[in-house]
C-alpha cells in the first residue's frame, strides 16, 4: 500500500503528459511537423516527475487552476446559451466537460502537492 502511495502524487503529471501526448498525435495527423512545438507542453510535467522543483510545482499548479476555471465558465456559458443540441453535440460536451473538470482536479492536486512539505 505504501508503494501506491508513494506513486499517487505523480499522477496529475502523467495526466498531462497523456493530454500532451493526445492533442499531438490528433494535430500531427492533419498539420504534419508543425505539431512538435506541442510537445514543449510537456517536458515542465515530466521535469517535475524525473527532479521535482517545489516552484515549478507551484507555479503549474496555479497556472493550470486558472485556465481550467476559464475553460469551465466557458463551458457553463456555452451550456446555458444552446437550445436544441443534436446527439453528437450533447457526446462532445460530455466528453469537454469530462476533460475540463480532470483538469481542473489535476490542477488543484499540483498545487497540494506543492503545499505539502514531503514533496
Amino acid at each position: 500500500m505504501s508503494l501506491i502511495s508513494r506513486y499517487t502524487k505523480f499522477i496529475p503529471y502523467l495526466y498531462f503528459i497523456a493530454i500532451t501526448a493526445y492533442w499531438f498525435t490528433i494535430v500531427n495527423k492533419s498539420e504534419g511537423i508543425t505539431a512538435y512545438p506541442i510537445l514543449l507542453f510537456g517536458i515542465p510535467f515530466l521535469w517535475q516527475i524525473i527532479k521535482p522543483n517545489k516552484n515549478l510545482n507551484l507555479t503549474l499548479g496555479i497556472s493550470f487552476v486558472c485556465v481550467s476555471s476559464y475553460l469551465i465558465l466557458a463551458f457553463f456559458s456555452d451550456i446555458l446559451q444552446i437550445i436544441s443540441l443534436s446527439y453528437p453535440i450533447k457526446k462532445l460536451m460530455m466528453y469537454g466537460g469530462l476533460f475540463v473538470f480532470a483538469s481542473f482536479i489535476m490542477a488543484l492536486w499540483i498545487i497540494k502537492n506543492s503545499l505539502n512539505k514531503s514533496f
